[in-house]
């Protein structure tokens, strides 16, 4: 691993930690458990779009384990980590086509992330308590992917327009 990809890899490790602790100190929906803003996912988008899809799935692991170290226990690490996987899987499927920007990737990235988390639910909860729970986890998918869609393309512009600044 080059020096310059050793060195984006632990800002965005530390990123994703960091604005996922922030995360955690926000209640969203107060009272009702595992809606969150997914701030964390910023540093994963970035990923996306400009690292290989090897080094965006390895930050999505290191995401994973150190939150569930720091923040969590193993069960969130399971439906962290199925929700990583779907949500990376199908961010990196969508990003194959280069004409399909932030806001949809993010967008379905937000949804598979929580049908991650719902299979993971359905296998240790049971299905039935599940399908009461879904539209409301779907629904906070849907609008938090939005949202840090809209979020990581202000963030992208910004980096663009500094790249072309230090080039000129």
């Amino acid at each position: 691993m080059k020096v310059r990809t050793l060195t984006k890899m632990a800002l965005l490790s530390a990123a994703a930690l960091i604005l996922g602790y922030i995360d955690s100190l926000i209640p969203l929906v107060p009272g009702v458990p595992g809606i969150k803003l997914g701030l964390s996912n910023l540093a994963l988008l970035y990923a996306v779009f400009f690292l290989s899809p090897f080094y965006t799935v390895l930050l999505m692991l290191i995401k994973v384990g150190m939150s569930s170290l720091l923040f969590g226990n193993a069960v969130g690490a399971l439906y962290s980590l199925a929700g990583g996987v779907l949500s990376v899987a199908i961010m990196l499927l969508l990003r194959r086509n280069r004409a399909i920007s932030v806001i949809p990737v993010s967008t379905f990235g937000g949804i598979f992330h929580i049908l991650g988390q719902i299979a993971v639910g359905a296998v240790l909860l049971g299905v039935r308590p599940m399908l009461a729970y879904a539209p409301w986890l779907l629904i906070s998918g849907l609008a938090t992917g939005i949202l840090l869609g809209v979020c990581a393309r202000g963030v992208f512009y910004g980096l663009e327009r500094y790249e072309r600044s230090k080039r000129a």
